[in-house]
This record gives C-alpha cells, structure tokens and sequence, in this order.
C-alpha cells in the first residue's frame, strides 16, 4: 500500500515513522528546510520528497496517481482541504485523510472537499477522556466508521458477572459482536460454547451505548 503523508512536521513525520513500521510504503512532502532536516533522522531519505505539499508536480513525483492512501497532516487547514481535493478529483486516490488544526474549520471537512476521515485533534482528545471515564477499565482500542462504532478491550475482574457463562448465554448489547479472547497470552477465537474466565482480555466491536452496557456486564459484583 502506498500511502502519501503531505506535510512533514511533527504529526507527519511519526505517522510516517508508525506507517513505515508496519511495513506500508510512504512518500511525504515537506517543503520547510528546518522540517526536513530533522526529517532525515527519522524516515528513510528515499521517502522525502521535497516541495510544497499542495502542489501537483510534488505530489506526481511522490507518486500521487499510484498512491492509495492520501494524508493531509500540514498545520494548515486550507492547505489540507486543497490536497484531499486533488487526491481525489484529480487523481482519483481512494481514500483522503485530513488534519484539522482549527476546530472553528471543521466544518469545512467533508465529501465536498472529498475528505473520508477528519481528525480533529482537540475534540478526538476530549471525547476520549470523557469516554474513559465513562467506561472505567474497558479501553477504546480503534475508532470504526468515524466514530459511530470502537474496538474495545476489557480484562475480565474477579467477580465480573460473565464468568463462567457461555457466550451464547449472554444477551448481549443488538450492536456488538465478541471479535477474540486473550487468555493466558494466547488468542482464543470465540464461538457460542466459549466461556469467559477471570482475567480474559476480551475484545469486541461495538457502539457506544453497547460499550456502556458491556462495561457494566464485565464489572465486579457489587
């Protein structure tokens, strides 16, 4: 998968480094001469690609017309707008990823521009926090469908309601589904005849009030 990262700052620049390390290939552009040079020490040279990240000759040399993914990660937010909207209505890039710096622009961030995914930094940090603390140990994992359902992982305490039941016997929340089991370091693929024991890290996929009703399935006795 080819993924162009447009803007080398710091978001750019560890995205890059955490999408490398998964083995994706990754072009970013960055045109600043302060920002490129500390760039050197953290991606491959082969992966910089020198220019401004809004201008189409760049984007064509980071090879923008083969790119699947295109990510919009400069401090600017008409800049980012301006790159998804050439990924997609000139080249024809099959999903666009944008950053919004300021969140009065927000709204700004849509099909119109041809944005599939905005990350609002501030409202995603706030709307975790709240989040965690609203689901106690159960953790949010991956964000699904922007937002509308989570990855979710418990550990399962001593006392917790589900012990001992068999998946099949528990009613579940409509929108959630059981994905895998941890247990004892092994990953145990679920079915209707797995039960939960003390100390399984069991992950699921659900909604948001789903995960509320699963936090509560999954606390101790009280």
């Amino acid at each position: 998968m080819l993924i162009i990262v447009a803007g080398g700052g710091r978001t750019g620049t560890q995205l890059a480094s955490q999408l490398l390390a998964q083995d994706h290939e990754v072009h970013i552009v960055e045109n600043r001469a302060e920002i490129l040079a500390h760039m050197h020490f953290e991606v491959p040279t082969e992966a910089i690609f020198e220019g401004f990240p809004t201008e189409p000759r760049i984007l064509e040399a980071a090879g923008i017309a083969h790119a699947d993914v295109v990510a919009a990660t400069t401090d600017n937010d008409a800049d980012n707008l301006a790159i998804c909207f050439l990924a997609r209505a000139k080249y024809n890039v099959g999903r666009t990823v944008a950053r919004i710096n300021n969140p009065r622009d927000a709204w700004l961030f849509d099909d119109t521009f041809h944005v599939d995914v905005a990350i609002n930094q501030a409202d995603l940090m706030a709307s975790l926090i709240a989040e965690q603390m609203s689901l106690g140990d159960m953790m949010t994992l991956l964000k699904l469908r922007r937002g509308r359902y989570s990855l979710v992982e418990e550990k399962i305490p001593p006392g917790a309601l589900a012990i001992g039941q068999a998946i099949r016997d528990v009613k579940f929340p409509e929108q959630c589904v059981i994905a895998a089991i941890i247990r004892n370091g092994e990953i145990v693929v679920p079915s209707g005849a797995t039960t939960f024991e003390v100390a399984d890290e069991v992950l699921a996929v659900t909604d948001p009030p789903g995960a509320q009703q699963l936090a509560a399935m999954f606390a101790p006795r009280k």
